[in-house]
């Protein structure tokens, strides 16, 4: 089985046995218009026959430009998933509850966040795609009254806790006066600022970047909420800078959830970091488009 999950700048491709073990890895950088790079990095991890080995793809957006090129470019060289690209949160959450921290778990809620905000739900045993395959949408949860024109172009949650979310309201901060390390750190040039640098500077007590990660660790914790309270799971998975910066959000994230959830929920709900990092997607569509999910 093969899998591919497309990011904003990058193509991971994986090669997945039928245990789920990752066979084969490539990464290669993803360059718009061009998608025939991707036939390149798909050949590094593709056994060696004359089968048309079975492909699935996973994306933040399936329906985006990139996305609707690649799987064009791809077409008649694999066997290409029927019922097209996955969205990558659901992808990834078959991944979890398949060879992941869910391993066997039947209902498992998948929630991450890093460039992109995205989250998965696998309802005994298989992924819930909604009619028309976006579901869950969970960067368009509505977590805030006010109406912002970023809302409107990205969601309101992938605006809040999403990578570019995070750097925007440490530079709102800087603008507004406060004073953060990261300013030296990008020698004056906020455009430069990453939201892995905020992280980093949090955990050496820089006070403005530790009140940006606690104001994400709230959103995360309400739109963590609402995803377990609408479906009920045996166990949540919380990825992306949840599961690598644990240090710093996996705890607050937990005590959020705690607060906006009743105690018969939380006594009877698992939560526990993904174990599968950035090859999630690719092995999760690998999987769906082998069609075994059960």
């Amino acid at each position: 089985m093969l899998g591919l999950e497309l990011y904003d700048n990058a193509i991971v491709a994986v090669s997945v046995g039928d245990s789920g073990g990752v066979l084969a890895r490539a990464e290669s950088p993803l360059v718009p218009d061009a998608p025939s790079a991707t036939l390149a990095v798909l050949e590094r991890v593709a056994p060696k026959t004359s089968a048309s080995p079975t492909l699935g793809i996973a994306a933040a957006n399936p329906d985006s430009r990139d996305c609707q090129a690649v799987v064009k470019v791809l077409t008649g060289r694999y066997s290409l998933d029927p019922a097209g690209a996955a969205m990558s949160g659901p992808a990834a959450a078959v991944a979890e509850a398949w060879v992941g921290a869910a391993r066997g778990v039947r209902d498992v809620v998948l929630f991450s966040v890093a460039e992109h905000t995205g989250a998965g739900i696998v309802r005994d045993g298989k992924p819930i795609f909604g009619a028309h395959r976006r579901a869950p949408s969970v960067a368009w949860m509505a977590l805030n009254p006010v109406e912002r024109e970023d809302y409107r172009k990205t969601g309101c949650l992938e605006a809040e806790v999403a990578a570019a979310g995070i750097v925007r309201r440490l530079i709102w901060r800087i603008k507004a006066g406060d004073r953060s390390r990261v300013q030296d750190l990008v020698n004056g040039d906020l455009s430069a600022i990453t939201a892995g640098q905020v992280l980093e500077a949090a955990r050496q007590q820089d006070g403005v970047s530790i009140s940006v990660v606690r104001d994400t660790a709230k959103y995360l914790g309400m739109a963590a909420a609402n995803l377990v309270a609408t479906s009920d799971p045996e166990v949540l998975v919380l990825g992306g800078i949840m599961a690598s910066a644990a240090d710093l959000l996996f705890e607050p994230v937990k005590v959020e959830i705690g607060r906006r959830l009743p105690v018969l929920l939380m006594q009877t709900l698992k939560i526990i970091p993904a174990t599968l990092g950035a090859d999630a997607g690719a092995i999760g569509a690998a999987r769906l488009a082998a069609g075994t999910p059960q």
